[in-house]
């Protein structure tokens, strides 16, 4: 006889309680119900452990976890009811105790948390990433951008190196290099975005891809161009880019060398044992459409080795260009009789200490 009433009880319990699910899901806790639950119960604890835990085991400043676990965990309307139930936490615990420890100070730090963390969520919720999401996105583009400026394996008689640093230790920069090899056939670009740091990481790291996949796919002569007509038809146009595109036939040493307003590629003669500037020139990337960039042709023989950089390394306010010219090349002198593949990194090291600017350098020598 008692067991029809307790299940109808069970049933009834259970129908409120999916009802009350129900609401909570439409109305407050959304899809990070379980985290705003989770929070929600570690903020109550906080202020029933700080009124009758132990002593000094609960202070009420700890509330400010939930504040910024609730930033990055919860999308803007839990976060407010979150932030709601820390506020009255801190009220039930000044009222209870004393108000000695919800001072001013507590309440200010708290509450300039609580807008930071507000924030933050808006940030998070825009971009449709919750927690270390969008950190670990950005964490994976950077390496893709350093795997893609790592050289490709080069024969036996060839070597080749690329080296890149960022302005003000930044993990992200301007500057960036691009390479392909089919066959006998050696593609490389160094491009520089306008800007530095992280303000042109983010159009670098646009870049690299599309001018990554244009590197394979387009002819040697007219990669360039194609290039141009990519920032010319896309939003991403704002602000310039240079760039230097270098194609290496691996077996006969010949060269095409194009340039898009970018510092001069330097040619390392193993014969005459100095080092001379090419004279491929051209407009920057992004102004003109329909721009044409007419390569200079040249040779890499035995011993021979040819630079491409950015002018990151030759660059310093209110000095003439020609005398960072001149310090590359003695630096690149250095780096000829103590090897290219050593050499680059003292001459990136050498030239951008006390910079604030990125840099990339990539050297090809032929044994």
């Amino acid at each position: 006889m008692n067991a029809k009433p307790t299940a109808r009880a069970l049933r009834h319990v259970r129908s409120l309680w999916q009802r009350v699910a129900a609401l909570l899901r439409r109305k407050v806790l959304f899809r990070y119900r379980l985290v705003l639950i989770t929070l929600v119960l570690l903020a109550v604890g906080i202020g029933v452990g700080a009124v009758w835990g132990p002593p000094g085991w609960f202070p009420p400043s700890a509330v400010i976890v939930t504040v910024v676990a609730g930033g990055l965990l919860l999308k803007r309307k839990s976060l407010a009811f979150l932030l709601g139930v820390d506020a009255a936490v801190l009220l039930f615990t000044a009222f209870t105790l004393d108000f000695s420890q919800v001072g001013p100070g507590l309440l200010v730090t708290i509450g300039a948390t609580a807008v930071v963390a507000y924030l933050l969520s808006g940030v998070r919720e825009r971009l449709g990433m919750q927690g270390l999401s969008g950190e670990r996105m950005l964490l994976e583009l950077r390496d893709r951008l350093r795997a893609q400026g790592e050289l490709p394996r080069l024969p036996h008689g060839w070597g080749g190196t690329a080296v890149l640093r960022q302005a003000g230790g930044s993990s992200f920069g301007g500057d960036f290099v691009v390479s392909m090899r089919q066959g006998d056939r050696l593609e490389v670009a160094v491009v520089d975005v306008s800007g530095k740091g992280v303000d042109a990481g983010t159009r670098a790291l646009l870049l690299s891809g599309a001018f990554s996949g244009l590197i394979s796919a387009v002819p040697s002569g007219e990669f360039l161009a194609h290039c141009n007509d990519h920032l010319i038809g896309t939003a991403l146009g704002e602000g310039f880019v240079t760039a230097v595109h270098l194609s290496l036939d691996l077996e006969s040493g010949d060269y095409l060398l194009a340039s898009a307003g970018h510092p001069p590629a330097m040619q390392f003669d193993y014969g005459a044992g100095r080092w001379s500037s090419t004279e491929a020139k051209g407009i920057v990337l992004g102004v003109m459409p329909e721009t044409q960039y007419t390569p200079v042709k040249g040779r890499l023989r035995p011993g021979d080795a040819i630079m491409l950089y950015t002018d990151g390394l030759i660059e310093t306010p209110g000095e003439d260009l020609d005398a960072g010219v001149d310090r590359l090349l003695g630096a690149a002198d250095t780096a000829a009789l103590q090897g290219f593949g050593a050499g680059a990194e003292t001459i990136v090291n050498s030239l951008s200490k006390g910079k604030n600017d990125d840099t990339a350098l990539v050297v090809i020598w032929r044994d």
